[in-house]
């Protein structure tokens, strides 16, 4: 497989989230073995970060995933690698590795809908994302293309995930 090679839907697993509860398997608040023990016992990749409420996040490389963890060592966040992570599935729509103006498009009616409520949020970078979602579409580059690389967020993480997962969460791979 090349660098900037996409799995299609097609050979990519089908996970399915749960605002704020679940993505795929994996359930926001699980413990690190919890995790680990969902995801068929495959070794991470741990990494540290230097935040007082941040324990770290482990990247799972066979599965095109990082997870995200809190000080007290519970899933925080999800981020899906746009060229081989799952495809998940939010209302019936695949958010994993889409043109970006799709996907904006798809949040901005979809936010019309749901007016008043406040719904859309926007991060530094200038990445949309969905409050009633906990999802922000970042980007990942394959090859002269964009793709989403969203990254989910539990609920106590949605006020201030910018600052809570660290600017690896969401710069442009």
């Amino acid at each position: 497989m090349g660098l900037w090679h996409v799995l299609p839907d097609s050979e990519r697993q089908r996970w399915t989230l749960d605002p704020f509860a679940s993505v795929g398997p994996l359930r926001f608040g699980m413990s690190r073995d919890e995790v680990s023990a969902e995801l068929g016992g495959i070794r991470a990749s741990w990494g540290v970060h230097n935040s007082h409420d941040q324990a770290g996040h482990a990247s799972y490389h066979e599965l095109g995933l990082t997870v995200f963890y809190a000080a007290d060592e519970r899933l925080r966040a999800v981020r899906i690698d746009a060229l081989r992570g799952p495809q998940v599935l939010a209302e019936d729509t695949a958010l994993v590795g889409r043109v970006p103006s799709e996907l904006e498009q798809w949040l901005e009616t979809r936010a019309e809908r749901r007016e008043p409520d406040p719904e859309l949020l926007y991060l530094p970078g200038g990445e949309l994302g969905s409050l009633s979602l906990g999802v922000a579409l970042c980007l990942q580059r394959a090859g002269d293309r964009l793709l989403t690389r969203p990254v989910f967020l539990s609920s106590d993480t949605m006020d201030d995930g910018y600052t809570k997962l660290g600017r690896d969460a969401w710069a442009i791979s």
